[in-house]
């Protein structure tokens, strides 16, 4: 087999030209229409069992063909691409070799799975990717058989692979089971839970690391690829387990030596001595993205007779064959659409993007940095998120304060709570969807007792391409239940900025502030944020018949209902009231007395809110005298990727929504509802 060359930048046509002289056949030889990539391999493999029936020499071609394809589909959709042209080679190996969907392999994560989905049936709909009503932009067993489980969160692959061998025993099949894993995921602690546990059971598994960073070994060429096809083949295994059975019979202080001696020698050629304690048999590293080093030990390891967990380490690179993304810092780990296209200068500045509000990651990352200049105990924490969470932002201005615990949300929780024992202030910046992995720890370890652990939960609310998995839907339920927590949610960029100054300021208690991935409103920011009175919200907008309280970023939403609804004649108030917890009950008794209908809104769950404000007001007997109020919150379903506005529409949290749900209130027609609902 040769190499496949690498796939260049280059503009549409001249890219697509590289495409088509990259396979391994001649270009006159293929037909390519207008617009369309040379794939003529690709084009005959609709199903893994189409794979199957390639030549071993053909799959070089396949692998090169499918990482163009790859690349051109996200030049569509944008959405993950490093992760995803590491793996090319292993993806063709794994179906090549391994009778899916039969044989189970579970991706970790799953955002390096778009090659996976090519070979699964689902080309015809790729460049549909984390768009509405499209292709997920992670597994999900609801859309391939081939997608064993669901993903988007990391370091579950494993546990789930344990699961899957289990049950399969108890059903007497024979299949196999696979977990692909990355180094990063794979230092989680559910990881190394689910490694111990399989360890220490014989079922038969395959565990593939992904060391897409050789932060554990790296391959060691000809000589490593020949010894991992040697340890992995069942004469070694079966020689093995034969010197095993002969040992038996030695004084059992012989018997352990040889054991040792056997383990730690292989241990010193191979690396794996780790997973070896853990139980596994250790094969590795090997080359990635060599096709005639993957294959031989896929087919070993598959059809070994021995049985119990097997963890091969494989060696790739993020971006691999496309070298903008080999050379990018971040390998292309997500990228836009249009990002492979070359553009001249005349065309750079007619696409220049108008101006438009700093992100609420952005405003976040400066105003900690601001306050980080006045009060040097102020620290950041982030679970390998750096520059999701804008603290990459903070870190070069106080690289000495920024601390990167890797994927270990709970890890990172309650060091925080340590650093707020000694008196410093932490703020750990987690997306909101992945906190409730760490969510013992923050009840546990920090608010049962009283720890000023700061909390940033960014992606609050609904976030466009990423879908179910990544949506912050759930923190205010899961927060505002606990007690003494303060919990903020701002309504614009400035009010984020006086949210971090006023988390800074608290020393007694935790705090949490939660922001959408969202560009700010574009107001005129401060320098430096202003602490707020907590648990005090304030008028926005003064009216006399119907009151909306909003929570967060729906502000927007809500300025515009409120126009609308006085266009009607129907006056109405705006509070903001920037605090869940705790919440201004005595704002909310006032306008409770003084307007027809109060209307609370929020980014969040059934739960959080807008329930606390409903249990106040009927324990206060407001509603034994006539007060009319209704809740709006995300609707009691999972939603799939779509733009963030299409999805608030479908959650019925936009404008025209808030207008509609006033007017039922108030006892409208049903006809002239359904007209507001509809949209002006």
């Amino acid at each position: 087999m040769t190499t496949p060359p690498k796939v260049r930048l280059a503009n549409h046509e001249p890219y697509r030209e590289n495409i088509l002289q990259s396979c391994e056949v001649e270009a006159g030889d293929v037909k390519v229409a207008p617009g369309k990539l040379a794939t003529p391999l690709l084009d005959t493999v609709r199903l893994p069992e189409d794979l199957r029936k390639l030549r071993a020499e053909q799959l070089p071609q396949l692998a090169n063909e499918l990482r163009a394809e790859t690349i051109d589909a996200v030049s569509v959709t944008g959405g993950h691409l490093g992760a995803g042209l590491g793996v090319v080679e292993l993806t063709v190996a794994l179906h090549y070799v391994f009778n899916t969907p039969e044989d189970i392999v579970i991706w970790d994560v799953s955002h390096q799975a778009y090659p996976h989905k090519i070979l699964t049936g689902r080309r015809d709909r790729i460049r549909t990717l984390r768009q509405g009503g499209g292709l997920s932009g992670f597994c999900k067993r609801s859309e391939s058989d081939y997608d064993a489980f669901g993903a988007g969160h990391s370091s579950t692959s494993i546990s789930a692979a344990v699961g899957y061998a289990v049950g399969r025993d108890f059903k007497r099949k024979k299949n196999n089971v696979v977990a692909v894993i990355g180094d990063g995921s794979i230092s989680a602690g559910m990881a190394y839970e689910a490694l111990n546990n399989a360890g220490a059971m014989d079922s038969r598994l395959i565990v593939i690391l992904n060391d897409n960073d050789m932060s554990i070994a790296p391959p060691t060429g000809a000589m490593s690829a020949y010894l991992s096809r040697i340890v992995s083949s069942k004469e070694y295994r079966g020689l093995r387990s034969v010197a095993k059975e002969f040992a038996k019979l030695f004084p059992r202080p012989l018997k352990e030596a040889a054991r040792k001696a056997e383990h730690y020698a292989r241990g010193m050629v191979t690396g794996g001595t780790l997973f070896e304690e853990l139980g596994f048999y250790y094969v590795g590293p090997i080359d990635g993205h060599n096709l005639e080093h993957l294959i031989p030990v896929l087919e070993n390891v598959r059809d070994d007779p021995q049985g119990g967990p097997v963890l091969i380490h494989v060696v790739t690179q993020k971006g691999h064959g496309y070298e903008p993304a080999e050379t990018a810092a971040e390998k292309m780990h997500a990228v836009q659409p249009r990002f492979n296209i070359i553009k001249t200068e005349a065309e750079k500045a007619l696409e220049k993007p108008k101006a438009s509000p700093p992100s609420y990651t952005k405003v976040f990352a400066e105003a900690l940095a601001a306050e980080a200049e006045h009060d040097n105990r102020i620290l950041a924490i982030t679970a390998a998120m750096p520059s999701g969470t804008g603290l990459d932002v903070f870190g070069h201005r106080f690289p000495d304060r920024l601390f990167d615990v890797g994927i270990a949300e709970q890890h990172a929780v309650t060091f925080a709570a340590g650093l707020a024992c000694e008196g410093f202030k932490p703020f750990c910046a987690i997306y909101s969807s992945f906190m409730q992995r760490a969510y013992d720890q923050l009840m546990h370890d920090v608010v049962l007792q009283k720890l000023p652990v700061r909390f940033i939960l960014d992606r609050a609310g609904l976030v466009g391409a990423d879908g179910s998995t990544h949506a912050g839907a759930y923190d205010l339920a899961y927060l505002t239940c606990l007690p003494g927590i303060v919990v903020m949610a701002p309504s614009d960029e400035v009010e984020l900025m006086h949210m971090v100054a006023t988390a800074a300021s608290v020393d007694d208690l935790p705090t949490a502030v939660r922001f959408p991935r969202a560009d700010g409103v574009g107001l005129a920011r401060p320098l430096r944020g202003q602490v707020l009175p907590i648990g005090k919200g304030r008028i926005v907008k003064e009216g006399t018949k119907v009151a909306i309280l909003n929570l967060g970023a729906r502000m927007v939403e809500c300025r515009k209902a409120a126009s609308l609804l006085d266009a009607r004649g129907i006056s109405t108030t705006i509070a903001d009231m920037r605090f869940a917890k705790p919440i201004d009950f005595d704002l909310i008794s006032r306008l409770a007395g003084e307007h027809e209908v109060l209307i609370t809104i929020e980014e969040g769950s059934v739960g959080g809110f807008g329930s606390h404000v409903l249990h106040h007001l009927a324990n206060a007997g407001a509603l034994d005298r006539g007060l009319k109020i209704r809740s709006m919150t995300l609707p009691d379903r999972f939603q799939d990727q779509d733009t963030q506005y299409n999805q608030y529409e479908k959650a019925g949290l936009n404008a025209h929504h808030i207008v509609a749900k006033a007017l039922e209130a108030l006892g409208a027609d049903e006809a002239v509802v359904a007209a507001a609902v509809g949209g002006f």
